[in-house]
C-alpha cells in the first residue's frame, strides 16, 4: 500500500481503556500503526506485536532501547519497520541480514541543524541510505522540512522515498500531504474520530487525512477502488467517495459509491456482506484499496467470489473445503477426511514421500498438488486458513537471522540404525558430525516462553526480572533444563541399544562404534593394559599439567579416607561398628563427542585408585582412526586402569553394565554425559539382573553465577561461557543482584565479545539460546532461586562470598569469589568436577572418595549385652509376628537363664 496515514497508538488504545479517539480495532483499518517501545514496556509490546501481527503492519519507535538485542527482538517478532536514531542506524546498517527498507531514520525538526552535519557525513559514506525512509519529529507540520531536504540534497524528495511527518491538526496534515503527496502523516489515535466531532471536541475526522493528497477521477470526483480479500486476490473494481469511506470506517463494513444509486452498502440486499479489514492507496495515491473479508456467495452479483470469474488454485480449494466442512455431501471423501484425523495424517505422510520420490516436472507438480490438498484439509479442520499460513511465512521472512534449517536426524536419508537410536550414541549427539553439532539440538520450550527465542547475530541470555511482575511459575519455566523436555522419547531411543549390546556383546559395540565414530578399522571394542608407549606421546607441558592436577586430586581425595573404623558401644555389651571397603570393579565414562575431556578421566580415575578399586575400566568414544586421545591413555596408565572401552553413549554404558566377551562387567558406573548417557545409566541401574549402581544422574553441564555490583563483567561472562561451550544442551544462568541496565549491558557486551573469540562459538550460541539472566533486588532472593535451581556449579562473584556459604543448600560445587573460576575446579584445584546436574544437587553429592567405596556395619553382643537388649528384640519381633526372629533371641536368653528370671 501507499504511505498515507500512520496512526500512533498509546497504551490506552492497546488496552481498550481510552475515552476518546480511535480504538485499536479502528486503527487497524489503516493497515498499520506506530508504537513507542521502551526497556520498561518491551515484553508487553512484544506480546502485543505477536498477537496483532496478523491484523496490521506494526511500526515501532525503538529510539529509547539501549540493548541491540532488544532492537533485533522487535524486528524478529514481526515489526514491519522501526524508527531509529543515527547511532542505531550506524550499527544496524552493518547487519547484512537487515533490509534497509525496515529502518526509518528519525530527524528532529525542533533544531534540525543539530542533526544535519551528522546526517550529511553519514550519507557521504552510506549513499544507499539517501533513498531510505526518513521521519521528521517535533516542530509543526512541514516547518523546516524544505530546508532540511535541500540541505542534504534531497529536494524535492523522490517519489520512491517515503517521508514521515508528525502532525497534530487537520490543516497541518492536509498541507504536508498536498506538498509531499507520496509521504505519510504520523498522528495520535487520540486525535482522530470516525464520526463528525462535536463542537467542544478537538478531534480530526480521519477521512480528511486519509484523502489528503489523493487523486480523484477528474470527471466524477470519485476515487477508483480495488476490492481485495485477505490474500490480496482482487474481487472487483468500484468507486468510493468521501462519504462512502467515512461510512465504511464508521461501520467496519464494505461501503462504496455507486455512480447510479449513490451510497452502496455491499450485501444490504443480497446478504453477501463484507467485513472491512483495512483501507489504503496504491503507490501514487490515485487508486484506493479496500481489503475485506467477503461473506456469502462472493463479491460479484453473478454469485462468484470475483467479478473476474471464479477463483482458482489454493483460494478455490480453501473455499471448497470450508464449505464441505460446514455441509459435506454424505459419503464424500473430504467429509471422511474431516472425520478421520488419522487418515488425513497418514495421507500427508504418504503424499510427502511420493513428492520426494517424484522425478519429472509433471510428477512433481501432481504429487505437490496432492500433498497441498491433504495439508490444507488438515489445516481447515483445525480452523487454520491460507491467510494464517501466509502470515506465518511473512513473519518468518521478517526474521533478521535464522538457523540453518538442517533436517532432524530421523529425516536424514541415511539412518545409521533402523530403530532411530542414532541420537543416543556417542555422548548423545547423533554421529558427532561437526555440522550436526553446530545446529542447536536443544529441545524448545513452550511457544509462549521468550527464553531461547532470539535468533539474531547477538549472543545474549534472555532477561527476566523479579521486579517486572514475572510470576514464580514463569521464572521456574525459564530455569527448566532444555534436555528435561523429552524423557519418554529419549528412553525409547536408548532401550533398543542397551538390548542390542546385552544380546550381542562385542559385535554390537563394534557395530555402533563403526557407524557413529567412523572407526571402521577397529577389530576389538576394548584396549587392554599395558598400554603401548606409542599411544601416550604427549608434550612435556601437557604431562606436567596432568601430573599437577593428578597430585592435587589425589591429595584432596585421599584426605577423605577414614583414619579408623567407627566403633560405638550403644549400651553395655552391645557394640556397633562401621568399616569401609572399596568397590571392586568400577566403570568410568569419559565423554567424547564435542570435546575431549581428559580432566574427567582424572576426576574419576584418581579417586578410584585412591579408594583401592581392583578393576578400573574406562570408556570413551575413539577417534576415526580407532585410537583414543593420548591424554586419556596416559591417565588410564597412571591410575592403573585395566582397559579402555572404545565406545561412547548408551552402548558403552550397556557394555560395562552387563559385560561382553572382552569387556569386564563392573559393579558401579560413574561419569557425566548428556541426556542419552544419563538415560542409559538410569535404565541399567534399575535392572536387577545387571546388578550395577551409578553415581548420579549427571547430564549436560550447567553453571549459575550470582553477581553483584562488585563483580567484574569480564569474569562473569567468562564463567558463563566456560560451561556454555560444553554443548548445545548445556545451560547457564546469571542471577544479577541489584544491577543497573548499564551494569547488565556491560556483562552482555563482554559475553557477546568473548563468545565470538571462541572456536566453539556455534556450540556456545546453541547453549545461550536457552539460558537466562534473572535480576533480583537482594542476596536473599538470589539464594532463593539458586537453591531452587540446584546448580551443578555455583559461582559467587559477590562481596564477602564466604559469609554466604551457610545459605547455600543445593549445589554440586561452589566457587568462592571473583578469583576462582569454575575451570580451576574442572582441572587442577583438587575438588571433583563430576557433579549432579538436572537439579539433582538437591539429593546427590558430587563424586568423591566415598563414591568408590561401600560401608559395611557390624554388630557384636556379649552375654551382658543379651541381658541388656534381648527383651527389646523379643518384644518387637512379637509385634511384627516374626516368630523365627523372636526365637533366635529367646534361645540365647534361655541359655543364660534370662527367660526363667523373667517368668519368675
Amino acid at each position: 500500500m501507499g504511505a498515507g496515514l500512520l496512526v500512533s497508538v498509546d497504551p490506552e488504545a492497546i488496552s481498550g481503556s481510552n475515552t476518546q479517539g480511535l480504538t485499536l480495532d479502528q486503527v487497524a483499518y489503516f493497515g498499520k500503526c506506530l508504537v513507542e517501545i521502551t526497556p520498561e514496556n518491551l515484553e508487553p509490546n512484544l506480546a502485543f506485536l505477536r498477537q496483532n501481527f496478523s491484523k496490521l503492519a506494526i511500526y515501532f519507535d525503538v529510539r529509547k532501547l539501549k540493548s541491540w538485542d532488544s532492537v533485533i527482538d522487535v524486528l524478529n517478532n514481526g515489526a514491519s519497520k522501526i524508527f531509529v536514531t543515527f547511532e542505531q542506524l550506524k550499527v544496524l546498517s552493518q547487519e547484512q541480514t537487515i533490509s534497509p527498507d525496515r529502518l526509518i531514520l528519525t530527524i528532529s525538526l525542533v533544531n534540525p541543524q543539530t542533526d544535519l552535519t551528522k546526517l550529511k557525513a553519514f550519507l557521504e559514506g552510506n549513499p544507499k541510505w539517501k533513498t531510505t525512509e526518513w521521519a521528521f519529529d517535533g516542530g509543526k507540520g512541514n516547518e523546516h522540512l524544505d530546508e532540511v531536504l535541500k540541505d542534504v540534497g534531497n529536494y524535492p524528495p523522490s517519489q520512491d522515498q517515503t517521508i514521515y511527518v508528525r502532525v497534530t491538526s487537520e490543516s497541518e496534515g492536509t498541507s504536508v500531504l498536498h506538498e509531499y503527496p507520496g509521504n505519510a502523516l504520523i498522528i495520535s489515535s487520540k486525535a482522530l474520530t470516525f464520526t463528525p466531532p462535536k463542537e467542544d471536541e478537538k478531534l480530526i475526522p480521519a477521512v480528511e487525512l486519509v484523502l489528503a493528497g489523493a487523486t480523484p477521477d477528474r470527471k466524477t470526483g470519485l476515487y477508483a477502488t480495488v476490492v481485495v480479500d485477505e490474500r490480496d486476490v482482487a474481487l472487483g473494481l468500484v468507486w468510493s467517495s468521501k462519504e462512502s469511506i467515512a461510512e465504511a470506517l464508521k461501520t467496519g463494513t464494505g461501503v462504496y459509491q455507486s455512480r447510479k444509486r449513490g451510497l452502496w452498502h455491499k450485501g444490504a440486499s443480497s446478504g453477501d456482506t463484507q467485513e472491512l479489514i483495512s483501507i489504503g492507496f496504491d503507490c501514487d495515491k490515485d487508486c484506493l484499496i479496500f481489503r475485506v473479508h467477503q461473506k456469502g456467495r462472493g463479491f460479484c452479483h453473478l454469485g462468484t467470489m470475483s467479478c473476474w470469474g471464479r477463483t482458482s488454485g489454493l483460494s478455490r480449494l480453501q473455499r471448497t473445503l470450508q464449505e464441505r466442512k460446514v455441509d459435506a455431501p454424505a459419503g464424500s471423501y473430504t467429509a471422511r477426511l474431516f472425520n478421520d484425523p488419522k487418515l488425513v495424517n497418514a495421507k500427508i505422510k504418504e503424499e510427502a514421500d511420493e513428492l520426494c520420490e517424484a522425478a519429472t516436472k509433471e510428477e512433481i507438480a501432481s504429487e505437490a498438488a496432492d500433498l497441498l490438498y491433504f495439508a490444507l484439509t488438515r489445516c481447515i479442520a483445525a480452523d487454520v486458513t491460507l491467510e494464517d499460513i501466509e502470515r506465518n511465512l511473512d513473519l518468518k521472512n521478517l526474521k533478521v537471522k535464522r538457523r540453518k534449517g538442517d533436517a532432524k536426524p530421523q529425516y536424514v536419508e541415511e539412518k545409521p540404525v533402523q530403530d532411530e537410536s542414532k541420537q543416543a550414541t556417542s555422548n548423545g549427539i547423533a554421529g558427532q558430525q561437526d555440522e550436526e553439532v553446530k545446529e542447536a539440538v536443544s529441545i524448545p520450550k513452550q511457544p509462549s516462553d521468550p527464553a531461547g527465542k532470539t535468533e539474531s547475530g547477538r549472543i545474549q541470555l534472555k532477561r527476566y526480572s523479579t521486579s517486572q511482575a514475572f510470576s514464580d511459575d514463569v521464572l521456574k519455566s525459564a530455569l527448566q533444563r532444555p534436555s528435561q523436555k523429552s524423557n519418554e522419547k529419549i528412553m525409547s531411543l536408548v532401550h533398543p541399544i542397551i538390548a542390542d549390546v546385552r544380546s550381542n556383546g562385542d559385535a554390537a559395540v563394534l557395530k555402533y562404534t563403526h557407524k557413529f565414530e567412523k572407526a571402521t578399522s577397529l577389530k576389538s571394542p576394548v584396549l587392554k593394559a599395558p598400554f603401548p608407549d606409542s599411544l601416550m606421546q604427549l608434550p612435556e607441558e601437557t604431562i606436567k599439567a596432568i601430573n599437577t592436577s593428578y597430585d592435587n586430586i589425589l591429595k584432596f581425595h585421599s584426605a577423605q579416607k577414614p583414619t579408623s573404623d567407627l566403633v560405638v558401644e550403644t549400651m553395655p555389651g552391645v557394640t556397633c561398628s562401621r568399616f569401609s571397603r572399596p568397590i571392586e570393579k568400577v566403570g568410568l565414562y569419559i565423554p567424547g563427542g564435542t570435546a575431549v575431556l581428559p580432566s574427567t578421566a582424572l576426576m574419576l580415575g584418581v579417586p578410584a585408585m585412591a579408594a583401592g578399586c581392583k578393576n578400573i575400566v574406562l570408556a570413551s568414544p575413539p577417534r576415526s582412526d580407532g585410537t583414543i586421545t593420548p591424554e586419556i591413555v596416559y591417565i588410564a596408565h597412571k591410575v592403573g586402569a585395566e582397559a579402555i572401552v572404545l565406545a561412547g553413549g548408551a552402548q558403552a554404558v550397556a557394555a560395562m553394565a552387563y559385560g561382553t566377551q572382552s569387556i569386564t562387567k563392573v559393579d558401579k558406573i560413574l561419569g557425566p554425559g548428556n541426556q542419552f548417557v544419563t538415560a542409559a545409566k538410569m535404565i541399567v541401574s534399575n535392572d536387577t539382573s545387571a546388578a550395577v549402581s551409578i553415581d548420579m544422574p549427571a547430564g549436560p553441564s550447567e553453571v549459575l553465577v550470582i553477581a553483584d555490583k562488585t563483580a567484574d563483567p569480564a569474569f562473569v561472562a567468562s564463567d558463563l561461557l566456560s560451561q556454555a561451550e560444553h554443548g548445545t544442551d548445556s545451560q547457564v544462568v546469571l542471577i544479577a543482584i541489584d544491577l543497573s541496565q548499564d551494569e547488565l549491558q556491560a556483562i552482555e557486551d563482554e559475553l557477546h565479545k568473548q563468545a565470538h573469540e571462541l572456536p566453539r562459538v556455534d556450540i556456545v550460541r546453541g547453549a545461550i539460546e536457552h539460558s537466562v539472566t534473572i535480576s533480583v533486588p537482594d542476596l536473599e532472593e538470589a539464594l532463593k532461586w539458586s537453591n531452587y535451581y540446584a546448580p551443578e556449579h555455583l559461582i559467587l562473584q559477590i562481596s564477602n562470598p564466604r559469609s554466604v556459604l551457610p545459605l547455600v543448600q543445593n549445589a554440586g560445587s561452589v566457587f568462592i569469589g571473583g578469583w576462582t573460576p569454575e575451570s580451576v575446579g574442572d582441572y587442577s584445584a583438587g575438588v571433583n568436577h563430576s557433579l549432579p546436574t538436572y537439579g539433582y544437587a538437591r539429593q546427590y553429592s558430587g563424586v568423591n572418595l566415598g563414591s568408590f567405596m561401600k560401608n559395611i556395619t557390624s554388630s557384636e553382643v556379649s552375654e551382658q549385652g543379651v541381658g541388656q537388649v534381648g527383651y527389646a528384640v523379643v518384644e518387637l519381633a512379637r509385634c511384627e509376628g516374626l516368630d523365627a526372629h523372636k526365637r533366635a533371641m529367646e534361645l540365647r536368653m534361655e541359655k543364660l537363664g534370662l527367660m526363667e528370671k523373667k517368668q519368675s
